[in-house]
């Protein structure tokens, strides 16, 4: 049993002098550490010790870090684990992924990436069993409840998943959440965020590439595809795409092959695809930025993530976890600051709740958030009752999805299935909406 409620790291490096920053770092975050300079030291407190995290050295005196990630995902309650290694080439943390390593960090260690990777890993369920009511997903309106058991459906089955919602409504998580619920728990997840590789790297990084194939290939590569073997990929933002990388994994999806760049012969691949946007893909395949096939591919289910001002009974609790996870688990937050936050408009949704409350914990006094310390940036006084004004954003965009809705739901005399359709939404998407915006 933990001697205490707040999260434990295990830390495995030979070097003591990395261990003391991460060591220091993680201390600052709330967080407790332990420490392992071997791969049979590490194994053993793996064995006895529950942990939630656990960052390892790729190359240890008595064997390697892959050995450490067995080690963890083998356990009956999975620990998560991550590689920071000084070997940050490719093909190293592709075998890390492929070993069951969620993540993979460089020496020299930043140490803003490092406390990314931490937050990021905490919100992650360490075992299938955890994943229903995950940290991260949390609340009891609705809209949540109806989220969690999507994610249920969706796990047993290995179709396509397209998740939308805005920027920081968690769509990262309820991939995560799809794959650690599904038969392929216990294969890698690859996390790829399109719109951050350049058009040039795009076939390279997704398909990999063969020595020689161009220059500075001095070593053959494997891609994404080939790391996420068994497992998901889940390609966030895929609406950033290009077209010309939209036709080759359109192939890939059809024929689950993968050609190396160089290379003269096909690789089989099995992965299932979860992708996401913030983006309105129908829109795009409007506008012919987005191929019309390859949206079906990708669009089997849908999943769309509400935004948090649409779930703001939520809002308090949600805040209550954060302040937890931040290290404020004595911080007791006011009244006035928790009425304040269910009244704000949140465009950034759960990220930036979370910031929010970061700067809150920093600012308050006597260990109490009140609503002076939020720094909340309220709405324009005048704009509310402009007729036909923009402002607030949110109000506008309800009207006008609003007016989108019965416009087609007057095309289609009142037919929510075929509304639905020419909308280019699911029609449980349609009924999401229908009762959000308070749609008869």
């Amino acid at each position: 049993m933990k001697p205490s409620n707040r999260p434990r790291i295990l830390l495995v490096d030979d070097e003591p002098d990395l261990l003391d920053l991460m060591e220091l770092t993680l201390l600052k975050m709330g967080l407790e550490t332990d420490r392992a300079l071997t791969v049979t030291d590490a194994c053993s407190r793996l064995a006895n010790t529950p942990y939630d995290l656990c960052l390892t050295d790729m190359r240890l005196g008595d064997g390697e870090g892959l050995e450490v990630i067995a080690a963890a995902n083998a356990l009956p309650v999975p620990v998560p684990a991550a590689v920071i290694t000084a070997y940050g080439n490719a093909g190293n943390a592709v075998a890390a992924l492929k070993a069951g390593a969620f993540d993979y960090l460089a020496k020299p260690v930043a140490l803003d990436q490092l406390r990314t990777l931490v937050k990021s890993a905490l919100q992650v369920p360490a075992s299938s069993g955890q994943a229903a009511t995950a940290r991260g997903l949390i609340g009891n309106s609705s809209a949540m409840q109806d989220i969690r058991a999507r994610i249920a459906k969706l796990a047993r089955t290995q179709a396509p998943v397209h998740i939308s919602g805005e920027s920081g409504s968690g769509k990262e998580l309820a991939a995560r959440l799809i794959h650690e619920t599904s038969n392929r728990a216990d294969k890698p997840l690859v996390a790829v965020n399109c719109g951050a590789i350049p058009e040039a790297l795009m076939e390279s990084e997704f398909f990999g590439y063969r020595k020689g194939a161009f220059t500075g290939a001095e070593a053959d590569r494997t891609g994404f595809f080939q790391a996420a073997n068994g497992g998901t990929l889940f390609l966030d933002e895929v609406g950033d795409l290009p077209l010309s990388m939209q036709v080759k994994l359109l192939r890939v999806l059809q024929e689950k092959k993968v050609r190396k760049v160089g290379a003269t012969t096909e690789e089989d691949v099995d992965v299932r695809i979860i992708s996401a946007t913030h983006q309105n893909l129908a829109a795009l395949v409007e506008a012919g930025r987005f191929r019309q096939d390859l949206y079906y591919r990708l669009n089997v289910i849908d999943l769309l993530m509400p935004s948090l001002r649409d779930r703001a009974e939520d809002i308090p609790e949600m805040a209550r976890f954060l302040l937890e996870k931040l290290g404020g688990r004595a911080v007791e937050l006011e009244r006035d600051a928790e009425k304040a936050l269910c009244t704000y408009a949140f465009p950034g949704n759960v990220r930036e709740l979370e910031n929010i409350l970061e700067r809150a914990l920093a600012l308050c006094e006597n260990a109490r958030i009140r609503a002076a310390d939020l720094n909340l940036v309220p709405p324009p006084p005048s704009t509310a009752a402009m007729p036909g004004s923009k402002y607030p954003l949110q109000d506008y965009l309800d009207q006008t999805e609003r007016a989108a809705i019965i416009e087609a739901l007057e095309q289609t005399r009142y037919n929510k299935t075929a509304a639905a359709r020419l909308l280019g939404v699911t029609f449980r998407s349609l009924r999401y909406r229908l009762e959000r915006l308070g749609i008869e």
